[in-house]
């Protein structure tokens, strides 16, 4: 059994880590934001291709999203952990909203889960998945529900 410190300190980690991609985000830091992943990240977004392999992959896709808007807000909402000494998972719902240098505005909340191992002591994201439910009469994405 895990002492309840070490999950609290765990768990405070994460919180930390999340936090640092949320500012990275914001602040279209694209050095911040791939910081928090681990190098053999594998991260299945809601946009094509079915999964990145890599970090930098995962960079690339950033940068793109970072060169298309002027300005990014993030959020996390309900987040929940589960950390053991070297592992851990987290789920909550995400929003990403903006404006993109077209002057298109997006809000779009994902449902986010990431997965999470220790490195050198240090916690990092080695595997995400971001979703969105999926109207099957339709064939479509719905991408305006909100929690």
């Amino acid at each position: 059994m895990i002492a309840e410190e070490t999950i609290t300190k765990n768990e405070t980690a994460i919180r930390a880590l999340v936090d640092k991609l949320v500012n990275g985000l914001r602040a279209k830091d694209i050095e911040s934001v791939v910081s928090v992943y681990a190098d053999d990240l594998v991260a299945f977004d809601i946009v094509p291709p079915m999964q990145y392999v890599g970090a930098e992959s995962y960079r690339k896709r950033w940068t793109e999203v970072f060169e298309s808007f002027e300005t990014i807000h993030y959020e996390v909402r309900d987040l929940v952990i589960t950390a053991s000494d070297n592992t851990a998972f987290s789920h909550s719902l995400n929003r990403l909203n903006g404006t993109m240098k077209n002057g298109r505005t997006t809000n779009v909340w994902v449902r986010w889960t990431a997965c999470y191992r220790k490195v050198n002591g240090q916690w990092l994201i080695a595997h995400l998945q971001a979703s969105v439910p999926v109207d099957f009469e339709s064939g479509k994405a719905v991408m305006d529900l909100e929690p």
